[in-house]
């Protein structure tokens, strides 16, 4: 698949653009007061354990601590763990014939937390996922240094291969290859490395093994954490990450960041130096190739689908909800064909917005109801289809006899509606404001009650919003005439603009 990378990198800000067959497929946006810091290497500080929840805290350097749990510690570096009683605990042989071709991190931790890790311990830590809302830094202490065709893992004895790789052979072939340049390291061979030869791969092991030792043997600091390593900032993350075999162009705009990857480039990469192009027309980059656009459509919550149907999308604290519908669509004869066709045309749309949003945890898609098994059979196949030229890893399971479709996608970063908004400041978020009659109604109620609970007051002072005030006399006049009779007030009203629609201010004189 052709693909294109358009990169707009100011002081302030680097914007970074994917773009498939000439359409807007990823977007990673970096800000210097809120940079991103995952892959970056921390001595830190463990201060507090958690072992109903087997979590531990630890201290960094950032706002809130990192959240490591048991299942993300190497026990491998732990080598003084013991059990309630003092006893040291055995650790499995990492020489052992039987161990070499087993993933050293356990499906289930095989100690307790309060066993592997004390407060106050000091442990270097690597971050798997930025904080994100409320929540800290998650962190492992499984360490991984990316490069171009490999990520080696120095504290894992294992060699995996991308799972974009589908071709079964190729993959045999790669992992032979990589255990015969070195069959006791622990590596993950990327995508980028299909159809890579052992010399290939021979720079990329030499630099991320000198990098492993500088990072062990870097003098520390007084303090409780330190920075040991920071990954490369958005512009070369892009370049490692996400330059394909398929990459035509990639275009920046910066001439100071465009030399920087050219150089960059001549030394680990030198097929892709006349590949960059410097932007230097006066149009921002993002304008004349259309991305600014298509980003202010990826806010919206509803996208329409050619046929006429459209997908909503609303995401809450714990999923992202996204409801398929027929919308203008009304098909010829069979309703069954017609809501096939709806859903399939929204299988595509769904998984690019979920790419382009950068959408993760858990996920639930309404497909409109199928009445036959085969309908739901070839839905779920074009979901799962779809789905593989995501990057991110996904789990999806069938479609249940409601027509939902469960599923999560990995969630490293913020949404592309977390990065770039804020929750209304009017209606709190909610996406909702009470209706003025809702309002009118509450009004009455507290003259009500504060006129039954001081009596001999028979002035009511009452401050509304000018959108309440009129509702009250155009439609609820004669009720505010009853209520004065009712209660022997007088009902003074003040319009203050200034006021929140829903607020209002009641006092008696």
């Amino acid at each position: 698949m052709l693909s294109e990378i358009f990169i707009n990198s100011s002081p302030r800000e680097i914007r970074v653009a994917l773009m498939e067959n000439n359409q807007l497929v990823e977007l990673f946006i970096e800000r210097k007061e809120n940079k991103g810091i995952v892959g970056n290497i921390y001595k830190g500080k463990v201060t507090k354990i958690l072992p109903g929840m087997q979590v531990a805290f630890v201290d960094i350097g950032l706002e809130k601590a990192g959240f490591l749990y048991v299942g993300d510690i190497d026990l491998l570096d732990m080598v003084d763990l013991q059990d309630e009683e003092g006893n040291a605990l055995p650790m499995k042989d990492d020489k052992d014939p039987e161990n070499q071709d087993k993933p050293l991190r356990p499906a289930s931790p095989p100690f307790p937390i309060q066993n592997i890790l004390k407060e106050g311990q000091e442990i270097m830590v690597q971050v798997a996922k930025n904080p994100l809302g409320t929540k800290g830094a998650r962190i492992t202490s499984y360490i991984s240094l990316p490069g171009r065709y490999l990520v080696y893992m120095p504290t894992v004895h294992h060699v995996n291969v991308s799972r974009r790789i589908e071709d079964e052979a190729e993959k045999e072939r790669l992992r032979n290859l990589i255990m015969e340049i070195d069959g006791t390291g622990g590596y993950i061979v990327r995508t980028a490395a299909q159809g890579c030869q052992k010399a290939d791969f021979e720079d990329d092991l030499t630099f991320l093994r000198r990098l492993w030792e500088n990072i062990k043997a870097r003098p520390e600091t007084p303090g409780d954490f330190q920075l040991l390593y920071e990954d490369l900032n958005l512009v070369f993350r892009s370049i490692r990450d996400l330059c394909s075999q398929d990459l035509q162009r990639l275009v920046i705009d910066s001439k100071d960041d465009y030399e920087k990857c050219v150089e960059f480039c001549s030394t680990y990469m030198p097929h892709l130096v006349d590949k960059i192009e410097l932007h230097d027309i006066p149009i921002p980059i993002f304008d004349h190739y259309g991305i600014e656009l298509e980003i202010n459509r990826a806010l919206d919550r509803k996208v329409w689908l050619k046929s006429g149907g459209y997908i909503s999308i609303d995401q809450t604290e714990a999923l992202v909800a996204i409801d398929v519908n027929t919308g203008k669509f009304v098909g010829h004869s069979d309703p069954e064909e017609t809501i096939l066709k709806t859903n399939l045309e929204a299988v595509k749309e769904i998984v690019y917005q979920l790419r382009l949003r950068n959408i993760g945890g858990i996920i639930i898609v309404d497909f409109i109801d199928m009445a036959r098994e085969e309908s739901k059979e070839i839905v779920w196949n074009a979901l799962t289809q779809a789905l593989k030229s995501d990057r991110s890893r996904t789990k999806i399971l069938k479609i249940s006899e409601l027509g939902l479709a469960e599923m999560t996608r990995k969630r490293v970063r913020e949404s592309l509606v977390q990065t770039l908004c804020d929750p209304c400041s009017y209606c709190g978020g909610r996406g909702h404001t009470k209706s003025p009659l809702t309002i009118c109604y509450d009004i009455i109620r507290d003259i009500q009650r504060l006129a039954g609970s001081q009596p001999g007051k028979k002035i009511v002072h009452v401050e509304v919003h000018p959108l309440i005030y009129d509702q009250m006399f155009e439609e609820e006049g004669r009720y505010i005439e009853e209520v004065e009779m009712a209660y022997q007030v007088e009902i003074s009203f003040k319009v203050n603009p200034k006021l929140h629609q829903e607020n209002f201010n009641i006092s008696l004189t």
